[in-house]
């Protein structure tokens, strides 16, 4: 797997979590976030429409780290990789995925939220994963209790993750980004509001650079 895709996931700390309806949108939503400093993309398979889009974003903007999100089966994992995804990640676990994913050097960061199931994540020879739904099983504080028995795994925790919590779960030693999807919420991508991703996408990066005196415009 790339260690530099890792580091640069790991720099930029913020994974958009996009659904797209329609692939005509995904030029303007990369667009959006390119001209909010965030240069990275999780497009979910949750619509038809994410084969293509990621074809698009990949043709159209190919500094972007584009990745596949809701990647549940081996036959998504094999469409998002023929469409251009350059890292996968799922709601759960599941090994077929994750050893489709490793026997193709591909990073995969399959959702965990219990110790069992990260167990298995471990036994796969992973040490990161999503933390799903991070909001729903308890956020940071189950991250940091989870952290004693396994201090060798890392989480990338995603759902109930916002801007007045993004700061909090980013300072944690454990955490090497987060997913999100208010910046790009479903009805701003429908109406083409992308002015207001642009915005909501700056603002986040703003935090980010001002916490961490990081640059991620360019990364």
């Amino acid at each position: 797997m790339s260690s530099a895709l890792l580091d640069k996931i790991a720099k930029l700390k913020l994974i958009p979590v996009v659904k797209l309806n329609k692939s005509d949108d995904a030029k303007r939503l990369g667009e959006a976030l390119l001209d909010g400093g965030l240069p990275v993309a999780e497009v979910t398979f949750r619509t038809d429409a994410a084969c293509d889009s990621i074809k698009i974003l990949k043709r159209e903007y190919p500094e972007m780290l584009i990745g596949a999100g809701t990647v549940t089966t081996v036959d998504q994992a094999k469409r998002a990789l023929d469409a251009g995804a350059t890292f996968l990640v799922s709601p759960g676990i599941d090994r077929s995925v994750v050893e489709y994913a490793l026997d193709r050097q591909v990073l995969i960061f399959p959702g965990v939220c219990t110790p069992s199931e990260i167990m298995l994540a471990a036994s796969c020879g992973l040490s990161i994963v999503k933390f799903f739904p991070a909001g729903q099983f308890g956020g940071l504080s189950s991250i940091k209790a989870l952290s004693a028995p396994f201090p060798n795994m890392k989480f990338i925790p995603t759902g109930g993750v916002s801007a007045s919590n993004l700061l909090d779960y980013l300072s944690f030693s454990k955490v090497i980004a987060c997913g999100g999807s208010w910046m790009v919420k479903n009805d701003l991508i429908d109406s083409g509001n992308f002015l207001e991703i642009t915005r909501l996408t700056s603002e986040a990066v703003k935090l980010i650079e001002n916490k961490f005196g990081t640059q991620l415009s360019g990364t």
